[in-house]
């Protein structure tokens, strides 16, 4: 079995369980994590780190699917780079405080390598992605200005995490002991994202042909379905918590992926191409 069989079926697998992936196992998620931030589930299962962690990866897998057939050696040096950088600039915001502002992990997400969970990967960089690929196609053919691309992408980065923060803090995922204005979570917190967003936002840009990325986004409904899933558990968490702006914000990339017809089973019709012609 070669590389183009195994991303076919994978992409079978993914087409095959879009439901279940992008919207059962969100809101399934949803109710486990406010389930064991409201004490309603005992000990094995609140919170559980392998659950969290498996959850996160189904939700992934359209985003990654979709992705692993223009990751060539240019992409995979700069995602190798990037994972890098997602740790070391987490184990300096946990042992320092900077840039994000002092905070430390109120809830176990799985093993970690000096205090920064192994999955934190898993669950920054695809945030990135998604925000790039959602503003790509909005901006049609402006997108092809650098500058106005890059910029529009590290304001969505910012935006998604206005809706994750606040819902985060308010499971315990994560805690800031001095509090903050917008529900508990610091203003440095989204300086320090604006500068993770920048390097993130640009290393992808680097990585990845903007054109490839686009073609395959047009045979590929699905590669967008990651996005719905941080819609429905996120906006669905910070709504339980009354953290409306939040939920406001979420409904905005809801309104996003309605117009760029992402969840659209109508695009199951049109005619795919084989994965080989992306490498």
């Amino acid at each position: 079995m070669d590389r183009h069989d195994v991303e076919t079926r994978l992409e079978r697998l993914v087409r095959e369980n879009r439901f279940t992936i992008s919207v059962f196992f969100p809101l399934n998620g949803a109710v486990l994590l406010v389930a064991s931030a409201e004490g309603l589930l005992p000990a094995p299962l609140s919170f559980n780190p392998l659950l969290i962690l498996f959850g996160t990866l189904v939700m992934r897998s359209p985003l990654v699917v979709g992705v692993l057939p223009l990751v060539a050696r240019r992409a995979a040096l700069a995602l190798g780079a990037l994972v890098a950088y997602s740790y070391a600039i987490e184990y300096i915001g946990v042992h320092t405080g900077y840039p994000y502002g002092e905070f430390f992990y109120g809830v176990d997400l799985g093993p970690t390598l000096y205090g920064v969970p192994l999955g934190l990967p898993v669950f920054f960089i695809p945030l990135v992605m998604n925000a790039y690929l959602l503003v790509s196609l909005l901006l049609g053919e402006k997108a092809a200005s650098r500058p106005l691309r890059l910029v529009s992408v590290i304001a969505a980065v910012l935006a998604m995490d206005l809706v994750l923060d606040p819902g985060a803090v308010a499971l315990g995922f994560w805690v800031y002991p001095a509090g903050g204005l917008y529900y508990g979570v610091p203003l440095s917190n989204y300086a320090g994202w604006v500068l993770s967003a920048t390097v993130a936002v640009v290393a992808l840009d680097v990585a990845f042909s903007r054109e490839a990325l686009l073609d395959r986004l047009r045979y590929t409904e699905f590669m967008l379905d990651d996005l719905v899933s941080f819609v429905i558990l996120w906006g669905g968490i910070n709504a339980w918590f009354g953290n409306w702006a939040a939920v406001a914000i979420a409904a905005v990339f809801g309104v996003g992926l309605v117009r760029t017809e992402r969840f659209d089973s109508r695009l199951l019709r049109v005619p795919r191409p084989r994965l080989d012609r992306f490498w």
